[in-house]
């Protein structure tokens, strides 16, 4: 199988990944996608997460009605901080039956030089990236390698900060979220302080 991994905190996870995670498994070669839920991203504040177990429940209660979209724990027992060349090397020793490819936003793919072993990772995997609206156009690097797909995914403009800011502030952010992942914060009072 072809597995999509899309990497996040998911604190929360929103329609907007839910949005782009089916669209990928939809409309590319990707026969599944894994939510790897991160522990720790190097490039974020720890302090504002959810505990881990938290936002995989969420991922999970996000995900479970469909069935090529899988919540991933993978990274939970890693050396942190997460590095992506790390998790795949980890991912081809525990599942050699499968074929593993990243997804990110193009926001991210201007970054991606910046990565741990960036160019190890595209000599060895593919990339499907999704639009983003940016300032910030300097993909050209990356336009025609046989590695990354630009996937003409929706482009999705919500954010988990803006939720958890808006959950704080009192609003209604019920449409933004799966009705179980809307029901767990709200009964467990996340967000609010």
């Amino acid at each position: 199988m072809n597995i999509g991994l899309y990497f996040g905190s998911f604190n929360p996870i929103h329609i907007g990944h839910l949005v782009i995670a089916n669209h990928m498994a939809e409309y590319s070669n990707l026969d599944e996608i894994w939510f790897v839920v991160t522990p720790h991203n190097p490039f974020k504040k720890k302090s504002s997460l959810l505990d881990n177990y938290q936002r995989l429940e969420l991922v999970f209660r996000a995900t479970e009605t469909y069935s090529k979209l899988k919540p991933s724990d993978i990274e939970f027992n890693l050396p942190q901080p997460n590095y992506t060349i790390n998790t795949l090397a980890h991912l081809e020793e525990k599942y050699p039956q499968h074929t593993f490819s990243l997804i990110m936003g193009e926001d991210n793919l201007n970054h991606f030089h910046k990565w741990k072993n960036a160019n190890v990772i595209l000599e060895n995997y593919h990339m499907y990236v999704y639009p983003r609206i940016s300032n910030d156009k300097s993909t050209s690097q990356y336009n025609n390698h046989p590695k990354i797909h630009m996937v003409n995914a929706p482009i999705m403009e919500i954010s988990s900060t803006f939720i958890r800011n808006a959950i704080k502030e009192g609003k209604n952010v019920q449409p933004l979220l799966s009705k179980s992942v809307w029901q767990y914060i709200d009964e467990m009072n996340f967000y609010k302080n």
